[in-house]
This record gives structure tokens, C-alpha cells and sequence, in this order.
């Protein structure tokens, strides 16, 4: 099966594509759009924002946690009320959250970046038993954040430096050791953006520029096989559907002209399955 559209509104940065276990609904974000898209019984959905926001995770059937410019904050979806949770960054005005997600522990990883993309001006933090730390700094785009099915290991990537790394965790979910290079793709035409790995922890990773989600073997980061899609700048990809059996993957319009730039896509994943995504706990 070759893509499928599955949205055709125009995101000029689409990102933070989710499947909520419970509403069994896919969300997705328009980053510089300010806002959350959504579909439900074939009406299109969306929430507006007084800032950008990039990346969710889910905390019961109503509320979901939903990282922006300059905190955490709690949205519920069913009047669009929003509430702090706790600040992120919010005294850095250059810089705004970007690729997120809950790890299987309970907690939320979070990266933030510049609005221009400088260099080292990003981080990864994560919440977690009421408290935000930072990880790691000194980055300038942070994406690619997921788990391994057996929430080991972590992965995340920086697109400009073109490499993923892997993190060891403890049973906590707190990083231990140094991160290891999972994928080196410096000097090559990929840059790896959002990821997510399936029920095998296979890792599948969409690549700005190129129009394609890559899919990696856990052991030693192999390519396995490539799926393409017809927006250039793919962005984020999420397994959704009751049996979690398609991929959603969205795009960006930014610089570009194209039609079919920033919208949302499905692909066929050749078999495989992801898994729910965990809940966050507050």
C-alpha cells in the first residue's frame, strides 16, 4: 500500500503525532500553526493556543499533558481549559519545546530548542514524581524521543548533529552511563526527526528532507527498509488504529509550496504493531 492521505489540512510544521490508548483518537500538532488537530467520528478537531505547542501524552480519557513555548500544562479536551503544570524554559524567550513523549515509567521527556534553531541552545528534560530535570543540554534540535518495549533504554537524536543516540535507564527511568551513537548518520542526505518503536523494538524514524520513515533493528541499528511518502519534510510518525496496525506520519510546509506539504499521511507498516502509549503520571 502506497500512502494514504489521512488529513489534508496544511500543518506548517506538523509534529507530535499520538494515538490516545483510551479515546482511541490520533492527535497531532501544527507547531507554528499553535495548535492541536484532531478527528473524531469524521469531523475535524482542533484546539488553539496563545503559544506553540509541540508534544502530548495522555492522563486519563479527558486530560492529556501537553508541553508548550514555556511550561507543561494539563489541557482538558472536552472545554479546551488549560492548566500550568509546571514551567518549562519560561525565562528563555528564545526557545520553545519541540519533540516529547511519556516514558514507560510514568514520566515525560521533553526537548527544547531555539525558535531559530541555534546552535546548542536545546535540552532534554523529563517530568517525573512531580519534578522537572534536565538531561542533557548543549543541543539544538532534540527529537526522536521513545522507548524500548522493556523501558531499558531510551533513544533520542539531535537533528542537526545527524546522529540518535541510545540511553541506558534505571528502574526508575532515570538515565544511567553515558549515551551511546545507536545511528551515525553524519555526511549522509538523513536527518533524523521524530521516532517511535514498535512491539518488536524496531525503530522507526522520519526524516526531514527526504520524505521517508526509516525503520532501524533494536540490536545494532541496521536499516531494515524505508517507507515513502509524498510531503518531503516528514516529521513524526505514531502507530495508531484499534490494533495499533498503521502508521500516521506527519509533515511540514515550512519554506516549501508543494500541495501536498504539511499534511498528515498513512502508511502500512509491513506487519508490524506499536504499542499504547503509557500514561503520565502527575
Amino acid at each position: 500500500m502506497s500512502a494514504v492521505l489521512f488529513d489534508p489540512r496544511i500543518c506548517e510544521l506538523g509534529e507530535g503525532a499520538f494515538w490516545h490508548p483510551l479515546r482511541r483518537q490520533a492527535f497531532w500538532f501544527d507547531i507554528h500553526g499553535r495548535r492541536l488537530l484532531s478527528q473524531e467520528d469524521g469531523r475535524d478537531l482542533q484546539w488553539g493556543f496563545d503559544e506553540k505547542a509541540s508534544a502530548m501524552g495522555w492522563i486519563d480519557g479527558d486530560r492529556v499533558l501537553i508541553a508548550t513555548e514555556t511550561a507543561l500544562r494539563v489541557l482538558d479536551l472536552r472545554d479546551g481549559d488549560l492548566k500550568l503544570l509546571c514551567p518549562l524554559e519560561a525565562e528563555m524567550p528564545g526557545t520553545r519545546s519541540n519533540d516529547g513523549r511519556a516514558d514507560p515509567f510514568g514520566g515525560f521527556w521533553i526537548g527544547t530548542m531555539g525558535h531559530d534553531a541555534g546552535a546548542g541552545m536545546g535540552a532534554i528534560y523529563r517530568y517525573a514524581g512531580g519534578e522537572l530535570r534536565k538531561l542533557r543540554g548543549d543541543m539544538t534540535i532534540p527529537n526522536a524521543i521513545c522507548f524500548s518495549p522493556d523501558g531499558r533504554l531510551a533513544y533520542f537524536a539531535d537533528t542537526a548533529a545527524q546522529t540518535v543516540w541510545s540511553q541506558a535507564l534505571d528502574p526508575d527511568g532515570w538515565p544511567m552511563a553515558e549515551a551511546r551513537v545507536f545511528l551515525d548518520l553524519r555526511g549522509t542526505d538523513q536527518n533524523p526527526d521524530g521516532a517511535v518503536t514498535d512491539d518488536q523494538g524496531r525503530f522507526w524514524n522520519a526524516r526531514w528532507g527526504s520524505g521517508t520513515v526509516t525503520c532501524h533493528a533494536p540490536e545494532d541499528g541496521r536499516e531494515l527498509f524505508r517507507l515513502d511518502l509524498p510531503a518531503a519534510q516528514s516529521t513524526c510518525p505514531a502507530f495508531i488504529g484499534p490494533d495499533l496496525d498503521r502508521l500516521m506520519v506527519t509533515s511540514a510546509a515550512e519554506g516549501l509550496n508543494g500541495p501536498q506539504d504539511g499534511q498528515t499521511w498513512l502508511l502500512d507498516p509491513k506487519g508490524a504493531r506499536g504499542r499504547p502509549e503509557p500514561r503520565v503520571t502527575l
